[in-house]
């Protein structure tokens, strides 16, 4: 195909030129009955180019088959089958997946450490989950995905279940071993879906990590927002092999997904994969030069100390590490990640990517360049200067994985959707939760539904709450509550 081509680019370019008078949705009529001071702010070209997909973008009767020629294209730039564009995020995407390959009471192995939006898609499909044990590093507190020896062994122990699930990249950066994976689930003759949110620019350099699709996974969701040049909520979901009928895939999308997609964010899918396919190898060269010399200048700042392929990766931990994703453990300086964070943006207007017990990250793209990290630099160094004024941090009572790992006493969706009450967070210690409980970032549950409460677990959230990790999804953000089953 020519990949020169960006078919939604070109049709809201010939809308433009020959501009409809459209008696339907959206309201605002390209604008015109849009408030002055909405257009102050968001521009006048939003409104223009946010127009119906069908029936507006692309005539309803005389379909040119816009958005299906740029999901062709996007397949073909990646080696997929088949890609589906989603305008609600991987959230919906990693659902869709789930629902194609296991229903209701089916078994699905899950990687412990997933994402909040995989924990959903089994309270929405009734999934029992099979968890598989992160590779947990204690010198650091810190979970890596599961290695493939713990797929293995619970395709093993559990030969009915309908697939696996892994995330890699971790909002961390570290990476699985999916080659490994994917063969030990197509020994037994099963899909592998890989949630890759992270992992958007990997196909478009060679010393990236390997992306899920050229490491044999059947599937894999990708957050083009996150690390690529969509707009938020731009995701694709990339289909390979026949271990999962496109056909039902699309259908689970379609169950979910909304009937009145933006094209705006179809447009940027769009013109996101032209630029990786005309330019990406020399954008993510750049990048990754950038990379190493801001990663080696933090290095060097008294009291940060940059993660890299030493820490992270080796037998037992992550098998590599997207170098994009600059963790730095600031333990030296004797505060958390979470003050030091609030610090970086009112003091300097700097957003960290990730903030913990005792570490921030940077996450760096191809849009960044010597002023960015100059930036970021300038206020890491102040950050050291003035880290005495961040102390003493208050300490979170961080449990080792064998505290961490809940006992699912209950289906997630069983517990979600079944009777509950609400006791205090000194009462819930031995209570099935019957919500998420997220820190967030990353947005890994700390607890589930169906999961059974401990004390440990409990005060690190308690601790980390009061230290200033935030967790959004509790009914009682301040968790002086928790919402458990009744019946627990």
């Amino acid at each position: 195909m020519d990949q020169s081509q960006a078919p939604v680019l070109e049709a809201l370019s010939a809308l433009h030129a020959n501009p409809l008078t459209a008696f339907t949705p959206p309201g605002h009529k390209q604008g015109r009955g849009t408030d002055p001071r909405v257009l102050d702010v968001l521009g006048a070209d939003v409104f223009r180019s946010d127009v119906l997909a069908t029936g507006g973008l692309d005539d309803r009767t005389d379909s040119h088959g816009t958005l299906g020629r740029a999901q062709e294209l996007m397949a073909e730039a990646v080696d997929a089958d088949r890609t589906f564009f989603s305008t609600c995020g991987s959230s919906l995407s990693v659902k869709a997946a789930m629902l194609a390959v296991a229903g209701p009471h089916e078994h699905l192995l899950v990687g412990r450490d997933a994402h909040k939006s995989v924990i959903a898609g089994l309270i929405l499909a009734g999934i029992r989950p099979i968890w598989v044990d992160p590779a947990w590093d204690a010198e650091r507190h810190l979970a890596h995905p599961p290695t493939a020896d713990a797929y293995r062994a619970a395709l093993a122990a559990h030969p009915e279940a309908r697939g696996a699930l892994v995330t890699s990249p971790t909002p961390y950066g570290s990476c699985a071993d999916l080659r490994a994976i994917a063969d030990a689930c197509h020994e037994h003759g099963v899909p592998l879906l890989v949630d890759e949110a992270w992992g958007a620019h990997l196909p478009f350099h060679h010393e990236l990590p390997t992306w899920a699709m050229d490491a044999g996974a059947d599937l894999c969701v990708t957050s083009v927002h996150k690390m690529g040049s969509g707009l938020e909520q731009g995701s694709v979901f990339h289909l390979r092999g026949d271990l999962i009928d496109p056909v039902v895939l699309g259908r689970c999308a379609d169950l979910l997904g909304t009937t009145s997609p933006n094209v705006l964010i179809y447009a940027a899918l769009d013109g996101w994969r032209r630029q990786m396919v005309q330019h990406g190898p020399q954008l993510y060269e750049d990048a990754l030069t950038l990379a190493a010399q801001t990663r080696e200048r933090i290095d060097a700042i008294d009291g940060m100390h940059v993660h890299g392929h030493a820490d992270f990766c080796g037998p037992g931990l992550a098998a590599d590490l997207d170098p994009l994703q600059i963790i730095i453990d600031i333990t030296g300086l004797g505060t958390t990640g979470y003050r030091a964070g609030d610090w970086l943006r009112a003091h300097h207007q700097v957003t960290a990517h990730l903030c913990d017990h005792r570490r921030i990250s940077a996450q760096l793209t191809h849009a960044d360049d010597p002023v960015t990290t100059g930036t970021l630099l300038d206020a890491l160094t102040e950050l050291a200067a003035h880290a005495p004024e961040l102390t003493p941090a208050a300490q979170v009572d961080v449990p080792g994985p064998r505290e961490l790992r809940l006992e699912q006493a209950e289906l997630p969706r069983d517990a979600f959707f079944g009777p509950v009450e609400t006791v205090e967070l000194a009462d819930a210690d031995g209570r099935i939760a019957a919500e998420m409980l997220t820190p967030y970032p990353p947005g890994i549950p700390a607890a589930l539904p169906g999961e059974r409460l401990n004390r440990p677990v409990l005060d690190y959230l308690r601790t980390g709450l009061a230290a200033g990790m935030l967790v959004p999804d509790a009914a009682d953000p301040a968790l002086r509550t928790v919402r458990v089953t009744a019946k627990s």
